[in-house]
């Protein structure tokens, strides 16, 4: 039986209905009904220039954008645990140093966690940096075209410094900013931010941990005891994450094809060279195919293909040769020469190695002071002894004296008691000779425990 159409009951619109889950721009290819929707994600990008945006992207379109593989992507995801790591690839770089999380690539920073109340001073520093790095190769492609222009600029800022010094400084990180690719800028600023604030938390870890292990040497108590725990759990998390960041920076230093995969400005400079090459390559061609139809329909065997060529063609050869040397020579050695990502790795890397032996030298202090403390405690463990065998040794002589008091208590006839002239004298003599012979017992004995070493 088929019903009609017209006749099917209708359900109610609710206008409050939740919406769909948003899905990602760029996986609208797949119309299928049954696909998976993509969670989107809030992206804080700022660009070369400093300037900051917000952009909803889901996984796979930053794997478009990027080049990055899903793997790299769960490096940082929030609901997994994974070590701090800098991870190069041929067209971005991820990393994730305690709270940075980002991707970063040759013309902008890709910042995950720009929410985080600790990464807004990060971003400020960026923007503040990038600025800088605009300003700076700007004024070199002015000195290129005009030096004067750029000699009064850079007088300007000499004389607008309060110092000379700090006029020199200035210059030099304006030098500095010229030469470094973009990549590097934004990942100095993420070393200096993560290496910065591990280094500010050492610091305030030493100046609780040191007072209180010094009350704890004068006084032992369960307060302090419970303190000194805690600061001593905070130091192992934190040397842990030190060790981490250092890890990390020690393989990148000890292996030259991870640094040469991070120049990623040089890596469009050299695709930029192949795909001129291959022009001229293209262009050649179509010069030499010419030059070949030109003498065919002359029909004279005796010009030569070098005979026709045209001082146009000549450039082109030489723009050729110029090309295909830089592009043998030229970007190999690109990559080769890591020495400035190497010098600026190592800068930090011995910053991190300078924090991990903070904490060690604060973890040897701690067991110094735990040493120092189970000393103490095992003295004090030994003196409750040691008034063990005294207290059990004195009962034992205790007992004698009790057993003769017994005996002498007797319901028996003893001259003692009963003497014939009524005289207490022989009584009194009997007891305090007991008495005495009690203590010389008890001094002999606590004198052989000395003289065997079971007390001191």
């Amino acid at each position: 039986m088929t019903v009609s159409s017209d006749r099917l009951p209708t359900m109610p619109q609710d206008d409050q209905a939740a919406s769909p889950a948003p899905v990602d721009v760029g996986d609208t290819n797949d119309h299928r009904p049954w696909k998976k929707a993509v969670r989107v994600k809030t992206w804080l990008v700022i660009d070369l220039t400093g300037r900051v945006q917000q952009i909803d992207a889901g996984k796979h379109s930053i794997m478009r954008r990027t080049g990055l593989s899903a793997r790299d992507l769960r490096i940082l995801d929030p609901f997994l645990s994974y070590p701090s790591s800098i991870t190069g690839r041929e067209r971005a770089i991820v990393i994730k140093l305690e709270h940075i999380k980002g991707i970063l690539t040759a013309h902008d920073v890709w910042l995950l966690n720009s929410r985080d109340p600790a990464v807004v001073p990060f971003v400020e520093e960026l923007k503040r940096r990038f600025l800088n790095y605009h300003e700076a190769n700007t004024a070199k492609i002015r000195r290129n075209g005009s030096g004067e222009q750029t000699a009064e600029e850079l007088t300007k800022i000499l004389e607008g410094t309060q110092d000379g010094e700090r006029g020199q400084v200035l210059k030099e990180q304006q030098d500095r900013l010229q030469t470094l690719p973009f990549e590097f800028v934004a990942l100095e600023a993420c070393l200096e931010a993560a290496c910065s604030c591990l280094d500010d938390e050492t610091e305030a870890l030493e100046k609780e941990a040191y007072p209180a292990l010094d009350n704890l040497t004068s006084e032992i108590s369960s307060f302090y005891l419970e303190r000194v725990r805690q600061i001593k759990g905070r130091l192992v998390a934190l040397t842990q994450r030190v060790q981490k960041v250092r890890n990390e920076l020690e393989h990148l230093l000890e292996d030259d094809g991870d640094m040469a995969g991070m120049y990623l400005t040089s890596k469009l400079l050299q695709e930029e060279d192949d795909n001129s090459s291959s022009s001229l390559d293209t262009i050649e061609e179509d010069e030499d195919h010419e030059l070949n139809n030109d003498r065919h329909h002359s029909g004279d065997p005796d010009i030569s293909p070098d005979d026709g060529l045209t001082p146009l063609h000549g450039l082109l050869n030489d723009e050729i040769e110029r090309v295909e040397s830089n592009s043998s020579h030229g970007a190999p050695a690109r990559h080769a020469d890591v020495a400035e990502l190497e010098m600026l790795l190592e800068a930090y890397f011995v910053q991190a190695d300078g924090t991990l032996n903070k904490l060690s030298t604060l973890r040897e202090y701690v067991d110094d002071t735990e040493d120092y403390v189970n000393i103490m405690l095992d003295d004090k463990q030994n003196n409750l002894l040691q008034m063990g065998v005294l207290l059990t040794t004195a009962i034992l002589v205790i007992s004698v004296y009790i057993a003769i008091v017994g005996v002498l208590g007797m319901n028996i006839t003893i001259n003692l008691w009963h003497p014939p002239n009524n005289s207490q004298e022989d009584f009194l003599w009997t007891i305090g000779a007991c008495s005495i012979g009690t203590i010389i017992l008890y001094v002999g004995i606590v004198a052989l425990y000395k003289y065997k070493g079971v007390i001191y």
